[in-house]
């Protein structure tokens, strides 16, 4: 088992926005949190992050307690994740802004940064190509020199994706990924994380409203309505379960 969440709780005065979520995740799979706006998926991404601190409950990944650690040692230990709303730095380069994912990984102090001694000029040549590397992987290779802000905003997303892995993640939480992609981008978007998962051995979790996207791609799926799990299982499962027809999938069909 790679992440095992027991009984989480978080409450924002007098809103539970999570409510005694128990919910674990094996290696190497593919798995979505679905639910209405309002839910607690992002919630429940923050805890396991390291964002917010669960009131009650315990999580452990990769077998060590991680409830209470800062995000960048929750980041350290192996948990990387995208935002629903772009994070990227504008202002940087394509490359940059995949060197910065790796921050956590590099053993540079800024002595030895400022010094360019041999053991931190290696470093840097390394980290340069797998940043290269990662780049390639998702598709922008060929970008790598472009300022952030300038790509489209599918490229964009696809740059906080190897952002996200320069980390050397275990685990990778991804907010609504495709949110705002046309078709195409999303079954590209598709395609990426099955790679994320078959070629770098990276187990991946996704919010993600889009059921075509859910459906098409997960192993597992949890619902959470209110912030309580009411439902986990195939998307066969979760199709035909009642109340996740009534609480998001229900609900969806009627607004259209």
């Amino acid at each position: 088992m790679l992440l095992d969440v027991r009984n989480a709780v978080k409450r924002f005065g007098g809103l539970t926005a999570v409510q005694n979520v128990s919910y674990t995740i094996e290696p190497r799979t593919l798995n979505a949190i679905i639910g209405p706006n309002g839910a607690g998926k992002t919630t429940f991404f923050n805890l396991i992050t390291g964002i917010y601190v669960p009131d009650e409950g315990s999580i452990e990944f990769n077998g060590r307690k991680i409830k209470g650690l800062r995000p960048d040692q929750i980041n350290r230990a192996g948990i990387s994740r995208t935002f629903q709303n772009i994070r990227l730095f504008g202002a940087m380069s394509v490359i940059e802004n995949v060197l910065v994912g790796m921050h956590t990984q590099l053993n540079i102090n800024l002595f030895g940064a400022m010094s360019r001694f041999p053991t931190f000029q290696a470093q840097e040549r390394r980290a340069q190509a797998k940043a290269e590397q990662l780049l390639e992987f998702v598709g922008l290779r060929d970008k790598a020199n472009e300022i952030a802000r300038n790509l489209p905003y599918g490229d964009q997303r696809r740059l906080e994706i190897a952002r996200a892995l320069a980390g050397d993640p275990k685990l990778l939480l991804l907010d609504e990924p495709t949110a705002g992609m046309n078709p195409q981008e999303s079954l590209d978007a598709m395609s990426l994380f099955r790679r994320v998962r078959d070629d770098l051995g990276v187990t991946v979790l996704l919010i993600e409203h889009d059921m075509k996207v859910v459906m098409g791609i997960s192993e597992r799926i949890a619902v959470l309505d209110y912030g309580q799990k009411i439902a986990e299982g195939t998307p066969d499962e979760v199709r035909r379960n009642p109340h996740v027809i009534e609480a998001y999938l229900g609900r969806s069909t009627e607004s259209n």
